[in-house]
């Protein structure tokens, strides 16, 4: 790998994530693989999952759902998950869950989603201006599928991105919907109800949305320690230790981006530090 152009410091990836489990889920194999060909890679977590699954998932609201252990809980996984991904500065902003779109968590105003935008993309650009970032990865517009804090971390990040002019690059993390219906495929060839495992619908972007596909084959075994390391949200993805070894290297060997003001038919690339290096 070639060095940094003078001045610029370190090789620096930046990902920006609304929950513990978000980094693993979406960009887990993108992070170990660049930690290892020797890229810095930061994390930051914009609230600590409060309105996660309690001890036997016990969902918010629930009698038993105490959300300060759930935070306790879940930000000991995200520091076990930043470790096996090779993370080198984990970067907690500590606001609170502001729950799925819809749930009653949402009103609250001291919720991540309701926090006033400045104040967010403040704290993200201070951390720009800390690590000085080549490429940052965050969520597109809808947040990836929705979710009012996904949204936030959006906003915050392109925001703080715009306000320092530090990042190079700025990716949205996302997944194809021809790889959702391959996935579908293998599944029903597996002889496993898709269904039945919450893969359901038309989920993805449209494929000319996509840029850029890292390959992180090499890293599935991790990725994947990364997510059980979560142990507490399991049931969010435990369906992975009922699929067929292949089929689990299908859904996690390969993880997608948009780049953010990307050329006009700009496609196929596949690094993020695309003539940055």
């Amino acid at each position: 790998m070639s060095a940094p152009a003078a001045g610029k410091g370190p090789l620096t990836l930046m990902a920006v994530h609304a929950h513990p489990d978000d980094e693993a889920i979406g960009t887990g194999g993108t992070l170990a693989r660049y930690s290892a060909e020797g890229v810095r890679t930061v994390l930051v977590t914009c609230t600590n999952g409060e309105q996660g699954d309690d001890s036997g998932g016990v969902k918010p609201g629930e009698d038993g759902h105490d959300p300060a252990e759930v935070a306790e809980r879940r930000l000991a996984e995200l520091r076990r998950a930043a470790e096996l991904l090779g993370v080198a500065q984990l970067e907690l902003l500590g606001y609170r869950d502001s729950g799925m779109d819809g749930w009653a968590a949402n009103r609250d105003p001291g919720v991540f989603c309701n926090v006033p935008l400045a104040d967010a993309a403040g704290r993200v650009a201070a951390l720009m201006h800390r690590y000085r970032p080549q490429v940052v990865v965050t969520y597109d517009e809808q947040g990836g599928y929705g979710h009012p804090d996904h949204i936030q971390a959006h906003r915050a990040t392109v925001a703080a991105a715009e306000a320092t002019g530090i990042p190079e690059k700025v990716y949205y993390s996302t997944f194809p919907r021809s790889a959702f219906a391959d996935l579908r495929r293998r599944l029903e060839e597996a002889g496993i109800n898709a269904e039945e495992l919450g893969l359901s619908g038309d989920f993805g972007v449209p494929d000319d949305v996509v840029t850029t596909t890292v390959d992180v084959s090499g890293y599935v075994a991790r990725k994947r320690e990364a997510l059980f390391a979560h142990e507490s949200q399991s049931r969010n993805f435990g369906f992975f230790t009922r699929l067929p070894d292949e089929v689990v290297a299908l859904g996690l060997s390969r993880e997608w981006f948009t780049l953010r003001a990307a050329p006009a038919g700009l496609s196929g690339e596949e690094d993020l530090f695309a003539g940055l290096r």
